[in-house]
């Protein structure tokens, strides 16, 4: 399949919700340098110190949310604000978060900028070079909920060097949801947990009806960290990682070719749909319409299999050793320092949002997967399990879920990666040559000063 070719014949234009997973695409090494340069640089503070002449603090927050995600969070502000008089959080500024590092970036430079930005994982470590972020660390110690509770990918997702440089904002983890209608027609019993991908790549072949425009399953073939992150958790399974331990290279010079082999045998039977464009759309249209049998995604994109009214199962990612593993790519509120009144309010807000009774409405109404593992208890997130088939075993997998490093080179790694995978997939290099050029591109970018 050509890069490029539209939607198969006689698939109907879904209109498709905003997609949550926007928040892994955008990632850029270019942008990100550009990020920390014009951080460092700017020198002057945000738009005066916000206290009022009633003693009132305001405090702006850039959310980036749309639809039920705005709705969400703006629901949880006015909440916020009739229960703490002394802080008004201000939600109207900012841009989309897929704007959102471009727009902190200029914030910085020109010394006006928010209290708390919605500041994609993948992006912190550049961000967080700017002396204009503040350090959470004494913040989440004093948490009423300790620290330890919340989800190990939640944690992990905004620590530098052991310092914490942001609040965990959302949360979720990548599945295999399988059409129930697709696999019985072709006979197949449904995937369970500890399967393999050898078991994945026969039931993508068998699952593909060329004549009828069915595939298999689908990856996003633009070279985006939509299009990487999918191959971690592969790497991870093969004892790879992403930086070697000696932080000079990348980490995974063999386990990436093992990996790139399984993405060039999906190529190579055409049983895999590859999106030529960005955001993944497409490919969960092909999906939706019933014309896809099974499509890695995350608790995100449930209520659109839903209201398609497929008949679906979820299943936890194959691997090679048949042990659990996935990947969680959070997202983070990021607080900066417009002086010492704005960022006590605002580290008062982010904590609140933390917090179970907070947190779970945001899970529910916004998306997300608990942060903690006290707000997986409460009665509000298990009526949600109950009530969303296959929930349940996104929930499951934070236990065994790994995040992507929060490392300054990452965009540059990522950038490398997706262009060996897209090149895998479309049939131009082996494994072995993508990953060579992976490598090279990659390990330049590690052994650049930061």
């Amino acid at each position: 399949m050509a890069l490029g070719r539209s939607l198969p014949a006689g698939l109907p234009s879904l209109p498709a919700r905003p997609s949550r997973r926007r928040v892994l695409r955008q990632g850029s090494g270019a942008a990100l340098g550009i990020a920390a340069g014009a951080a460092l640089a700017g020198c002057g503070s945000g738009s005066g110190d916000g206290v009022g002449a009633d003693g009132r603090v305001t405090i702006e927050l850039w959310h980036g949310q749309t639809d039920t995600g705005r709705a969400a969070i703006e629901g949880l502000v006015k909440t916020f604000n009739a229960t703490h008089p002394g802080i008004r959080v201000d939600p109207g500024g900012g841009v989309l978060a897929d704007s959102m590092l471009q727009k902190v970036t200029a914030a910085l430079a020109s010394g006006s900028y928010p209290d708390i930005a919605y500041i994609f994982g993948s992006d912190l470590a550049g961000i967080a070079r700017s002396p204009r972020v503040v350090d959470l660390t004494r913040m989440v110690g004093s948490l009423p909920l300790p620290w330890s509770d919340y989800w190990a990918p939640a944690r992990e997702a905004v620590t530098i060097n052991g310092r914490v440089r942001a609040a965990p904002a959302l949360l979720d983890s990548l599945a295999v949801v399988c059409n129930k209608k697709l696999f019985a027609a072709a006979g197949l019993p449904m995937p369970q947990a500890g399967w393999t991908w050898d078991e994945f790549l026969d039931m993508a072949a068998k699952l593909t009806d060329a004549g009828r425009g069915v595939y298999g399953t689908g990856w996003p073939g633009v070279g985006d960290e939509d299009t990487v992150w999918r191959l971690w958790p592969m790497i991870w399974d093969l004892g790879g990682d992403v930086v070697a331990p000696n932080g000079k290279g990348i980490g995974f010079a063999d386990s990436g070719v093992r990996a790139l082999e399984t993405v060039q045998a999906l190529a190579g039977a055409k049983s895999v749909y590859i999106d030529p464009k960005p955001g993944s759309e497409q490919m969960y249209q092909v999906f939706n319409s019933g014309r896809m049998g099974m499509v890695a995604t995350g608790p995100w994109g449930l209520p659109d299999i839903i209201d398609a009214k497929i008949d679906y199962h979820v299943v936890p990612l194959p691997s090679y050793s048949g042990k659990p593993m996935t990947i969680s790519g959070p997202d983070t509120w990021t607080v900066f320092d417009n002086g010492d009144a704005r960022v006590r309010a605002a580290q008062t807000f982010v904590s609140w949002l933390m917090q179970p009774a907070q947190d779970v409405r945001w899970d529910v109404e916004a998306g997300s997967l608990p942060l903690s593992r006290s707000t997986e208890k409460l009665a509000a997130w298990r009526a949600q399990e109950a009530g969303t088939d296959g929930m349940p075993v996104f929930t499951r997998s934070l236990d065994t879920a790994r995040v992507r490093p929060v490392h300054p080179a990452y965009p540059q790694i990522s950038e490398a990666l997706g262009q060996a995978i897209v090149s895998v997939l479309l049939g131009r290099s082996t494994p072995a040559k993508a990953l060579r050029r992976c490598a090279d591109e990659a390990n330049a970018a590690l052994l650049i000063p930061r």
